[in-house]
């Protein structure tokens, strides 16, 4: 690690790395948000949820990991399974195998949902992050946010399932 001539300020590269990166985290989520909200009257949040169901085995997950995939407190999580259900999107439900634990499933209507809000979100995506990156480009901030990711700690972040083997909805707690 390079050491500051004052470790309780950063220097020049720093202070630019930091302050780009500061302004996309405060930009983007309001841009995907309002894409959202305007084609498909959903939060990134909700969309999140529902898109993290839609891939998950049976369209079901414990509320436990899909919290932790949204870095989200089971209230924040409840509250925004609360909407889904008043819409009829999502299902709640006690885990059959284990009766501390509830169930999210999402629905028929859920699935439709998410397969309708996907192209406009896969659109925005691609216009506000993709697009003006090269493949190279690309590959370095996959690269530099699993790093980020990482630094932060026991973070379980959602992974595609091209990514990983199919996920054991009875395994997490």
């Amino acid at each position: 690690m390079t050491e500051h001539p004052d470790p309780s300020r950063f220097d020049g590269d720093e202070l630019l790395t930091w302050s780009g990166l500061a302004t996309v985290l405060e930009w983007l989520p309001p841009l995907l948000d309002a894409q959202l909200q305007r084609d498909a009257g959903l939060t990134h949040f909700e969309y999140g949820l529902l898109y993290a169901l839609s891939a998950a085995p049976d369209r079901t997950l414990r509320l436990s990991v899909l919290a932790g995939y949204a870095n989200s407190s089971l209230t924040k999580l409840s509250r925004g399974i609360t909407r889904l259900e008043g819409r009829q999107w999502v299902r709640r439900t006690i885990d059959p195998t284990d009766g501390r634990y509830t169930l999210a499933t999402l629905t028929d209507l859920g699935q439709t949902t998410v397969e309708q809000a996907t192209p406009g979100h896969v659109a925005a995506v691609r216009q506000l992050v993709l697009a003006p990156l090269t493949a190279a480009q690309r590959r370095q901030l996959r690269d530099i946010t699993q790093r980020i990711v990482g630094a932060a700690g026991s973070v379980q972040p959602w992974r595609s399932p091209a990514e990983q083997p199919p996920a054991d909805t009875t395994e997490h707690r």
